[in-house]
């Protein structure tokens, strides 16, 4: 792609999220900073149909870090619900307290700041300063990644693994000036989401068809393709650890369960006994513990556990 060729692309991919971009309300002009950054967390390998109403939920619930930050660890944790990989819960938390304790409740401004933030990366850094700040900065999730790699430089699918290479490329197309950036970012996270899919990309319907490297190269395969690993979810530690969660969170209040019982659960209700794997009802209920997701009694004997 030659640099003279980017004011053309920008201009594509800009006209065509005027008229696809999806109302999300942490898009909106009145979203806050905050309700940006909740969303940033909350999206991580969820999709956005399952975060849009805990998003409301959460922001009528907590609408500011100071509101979360006070909240007790078991509401917060059933607030979380189904979205998947609830240890983004408690790290969200744990990021309320530091902007209340070290930015006086206010979500830091530049990516440097809110790389401080507890489980806050490159990417969810690049995004609030971007999205919430309006600043300029090199967003790259997957959607990101795949249009860019695609129409830009002719691959099927960006690497496993970002690479610094990889980022110094992409960041020599986004547009200088900061509010077009902004734009450009969400605009290309958005045509990777509703266009450009991993899967079944709807090249008709895409704006830089005709400017496309992978088209125009024939829709090479993806070079990548033995370096990937499909993650599974059936018969998984991370299926019976979330069976496990589901059952506390169904609890009212926060009582104690027994071991047994949350083993039973664990194991989809039969003997743990009679599984492939035996250990894996204790195992991921061990990890749930060292996770800090579940809290066990101060006895050892008493072989009880709730939500912290």
């Amino acid at each position: 792609m030659s640099p003279a060729d980017l004011p053309t692309v920008h201009a594509a991919v800009l006209r065509w999220y005027d008229g696809a971009a999806r109302d999300l309300p942490w898009r909106r002009p009145d979203a806050s900073p905050w309700g940006v950054l909740v969303s940033e967390v909350m999206l991580q390998q969820t999709p956005v149909a399952r975060v849009e109403p805990a998003w409301r939920a959460w922001m009528e619930r907590w609408p500011t870090p100071a509101d979360l930050a006070s909240a007790p660890a078991a509401d917060v944790l059933r607030a979380w619900d189904r979205l998947g990989y609830p240890r983004r819960a408690l790290r969200l938390q744990d990021c309320a307290r530091t902007i209340v304790a070290e930015h006086d409740g206010a979500v830091p401004v530049t990516e440097d700041e809110l790389l401080t933030l507890p489980g806050v990366g490159a990417y969810t850094a690049a995004a609030v300063a971007a999205f919430a700040h309006g600043a300029r900065a090199v967003v790259l999730d997957t959607n990101v990644r795949r249009v860019v790699g695609r129409a830009l430089e002719g691959r099927a699918l960006p690497p496993p693994t970002l690479g610094r290479a990889e980022q110094e490329r992409a960041a020599g197309y986004v547009p200088a000036d900061a509010a077009t950036s902004v734009r450009w970012n969400v605009g290309v996270m958005e045509l990777g989401a509703l266009v450009c899919t991993a899967r079944s990309p709807r090249c008709a319907d895409c704006p830089l068809r005709s400017r496309c490297a992978w088209l125009a190269a024939g829709r090479p395969a993806d070079e990548h393709a033995a370096r990937r690993r499909t993650q599974a979810w059936h018969g998984t530690d991370r299926q019976v650890r979330g069976r496990i969660m589901a059952h506390l969170r169904a609890l009212p209040g926060t009582p104690w369960a027994t071991g047994r019982d949350l083993l039973t659960v664990g194991a989809g209700g039969a003997d743990p006994a009679a599984l492939p794997d035996p250990a894996q009802p204790g195992r991921a209920l061990a990890s749930l513990v060292a996770d800090g997701l579940v809290v066990a009694a101060a006895s050892a004997d008493a072989d009880l556990y709730r939500l912290p």
